[in-house]
C-alpha cells in the first residue's frame, strides 16, 4: 500500500494537483487510475478532466446545458475534491455571491445530525412537543423526522405559506400553524417545518440557528464568504436564504459527498448522513420540473437507480447542489443574484404593501416602484438598497433550466463516469 501511495501522489504531482495541499486519503486505483480525496483550504485546487479521468468534452455538455438557461449565473464541477471546470455569465465570477432560497433546509437540517451527535436531540423520531412547549396540542405526536421529510401534516393553504416570508416575524407565524392532517401520511412542501427548525435548535443549545450553522459548520469546512439571513425580529431564517459562492455552496455539498467527514474530522456522522441520503418518497410531481423526484431529510433525489444515485439541495428560481457519493462528485448551479445588502430583513417602504393582494402582485409591486424609482431593491453602487431581502429577480428566475432537467441530469451522470 506504501508503495501505491508513493505512485499515486506522484501522478498528481506531475499533473501539479498537489501544490500547497495534501490530500486526505488516498483510495485504490481503480481501472488504473488513482484516486485522490482532496479537501480544499483556503481555495480549491484545480485539476483537468482527464487527470481525474473524466472527459472534458462531457463536462463541457453538462455546462452548455446549464447555460442554455439564460438565468445561470454560474456552475462549478468537483470531482474527488478537486475543481475541474467552471463557468460565469458575463458580469459574473467565481467570487460573485447568489442566494440559496430553499438550499438553506438542506444545511440546517445538518444542524438537528449535530444536535443528535451531541446528545441535545435523543432521536428523530422524537415528538416535537419534547422541545417546543406550543406543540403540545393538536400537534403534539408531529416527530422531528416527519418535519424534516415534510410529511408533519401541518396546514398548507394556496400561497404555500409564502406569506410568511412577507412577515417581520417569521418564527412567529410558524408557530401560529396548525394540523391540517395526520402527519406521516402526505408529502407537502412546507416551509414552516424548517422555520421550526430554528426554534428546536434553539430551544436543545440555546444558541441561535445561525452561530451554530457558523460554528459547528461552516467555519470548519472554510465556508466562511457567507451571508446568514434574518428576519426583521433577528431569527434565523432556517427555511431560507443563505447567500454565498458556487464555489463555496460546494464546500458544503462535499461535506455531505465525504459522508460528512472534513479532513479527519467527523462533523456530521456518517450514520446521519447516510440516513438522509435513503429514499423516503419517490415519484413526487412537480409544477416546474419535468421530472418525478424524491425526498429525504430535507433533500431531494436528482436520480436513484443504476446508474447513479444523486441528491440535491434545492432552491426556488433554480438553485442546486447535486451529490453523488459512490463517484465523489459535487455540482452546483446557481442563478443571477443581486444582493441588496445587510443580512436582516429590512422591508422599508414595502412594509406597507407587504399585506397587500397575492404574492405575484407584492412582487410586481415592488420591480415596478424600483423600476420607476421610488425604492431601491437592487442597490446602489455600494450594494446597499432601500429594501434589505434576498430577493431574486427575472433575470435569474429559471425556465429552460428545468425543462431539460432530466436531460440535465442524465449529462450529469455521464460527467461523472470515465
Amino acid at each position: 500500500m506504501k508503495n501505491l501511495k508513493l505512485g499515486v501522489i506522484s501522478i498528481a504531482l506531475s499533473a501539479g494537483l498537489a501544490t500547497g495541499l495534501v490530500p486526505a486519503d488516498v483510495a485504490e486505483a481503480t481501472d488504473g487510475v488513482a484516486k485522490i480525496k482532496y479537501y480544499p483550504a483556503e481555495d480549491w485546487q484545480q485539476a483537468t478532466a482527464e487527470a481525474v479521468n473524466l472527459d472534458q468534452k462531457k463536462i463541457d455538455h453538462l455546462f452548455d446545458l446549464s447555460f442554455k438557461d439564460s438565468a445561470t449565473q454560474g456552475v462549478a464541477f468537483f470531482k474527488n475534491g478537486l475543481l475541474v471546470g467552471e463557468r460565469y455569465a458575463e458580469g459574473y465570477d467565481e467570487n460573485s455571491h447568489g442566494t440559496s432560497w430553499s438550499m438553506a433546509k438542506s444545511f440546517y437540517a445538518a444542524l438537528i445530525g449535530v444536535s443528535i451527535d451531541r446528545g441535545e436531540i435523543e432521536s428523530l423520531d422524537d415528538p416535537v412537543s419534547k422541545y417546543l412547549d406550543y406543540f403540545k396540542d393538536a400537534r403534539r405526536d408531529i416527530t422531528i423526522r416527519q418535519i424534516l421529510n415534510m410529511t408533519s401534516g401541518l396546514e398548507m393553504p394556496s400561497h404555500e405559506h409564502e406569506e410568511m416570508f412577507f412577515s417581520s416575524d417569521h418564527l412567529a407565524y410558524a408557530k401560529e400553524v396548525g394540523v391540517e392532517q395526520k402527519a406521516g401520511q402526505v408529502f407537502e412542501y412546507n416551509n414552516v417545518n424548517s422555520m421550526l427548525l430554528a426554534d428546536i435548535l434553539f430551544q436543545v443549545t440555546g444558541v441561535a440557528a445561525d452561530k451554530l450553522l457558523a460554528d459547528r459548520i461552516l467555519n470548519k469546512i472554510g465556508l466562511t464568504d457567507v451571508v446568514l439571513w434574518q428576519d426583521s425580529e433577528g431569527t434565523p431564517l432556517t427555511y431560507c436564504c443563505i447567500d454565498s459562492t458556487v464555489r463555496q455552496y460546494s464546500r458544503f455539498g462535499l461535506l455531505f459527498a465525504r459522508n460528512g467527514n472534513w479532513n479527519g474530522e467527523q462533523i456530521i456522522s456518517s450514520d446521519y448522513v447516510d440516513e438522509t441520503f435513503t429514499k423516503v418518497w419517490d415519484s413526487l410531481n412537480s409544477t416546474t420540473i419535468n421530472q418525478n423526484r424524491g425526498y429525504s431529510l430535507h433533500w431531494w433525489i436528482s436520480n436513484h437507480d443504476e446508474r447513479a444515485i444523486i441528491f440535491n439541495a434545492s432552491g426556488k428560481f433554480g438553485q442546486y447542489i447535486f451529490v453523488d457519493r459512490s463517484n465523489d462528485v459535487v455540482f452546483t448551479r446557481i442563478t443571477k443574484y443581486h444582493p441588496t445588502g445587510g443580512s436582516k430583513q429590512e422591508w422599508g417602504a414595502l412594509k406597507y404593501i407587504n399585506w397587500l393582494g397575492s404574492i405575484d402582485f407584492r412582487i410586481s409591486l415592488a420591480a415596478f416602484l424600483d423600476s420607476v424609482g421610488i425604492i431601491t431593491l437592487q442597490g446602489n453602487e455600494d450594494g446597499v438598497g432601500d429594501v434589505k431581502t434576498p430577493a431574486t429577480f427575472e433575470d435569474g428566475t429559471s425556465d429552460e433550466f428545468y425543462k431539460n432537467y432530466n436531460t440535465i441530469i442524465d449529462a450529469l451522470i455521464e460527467a461523472s463516469r470515465p
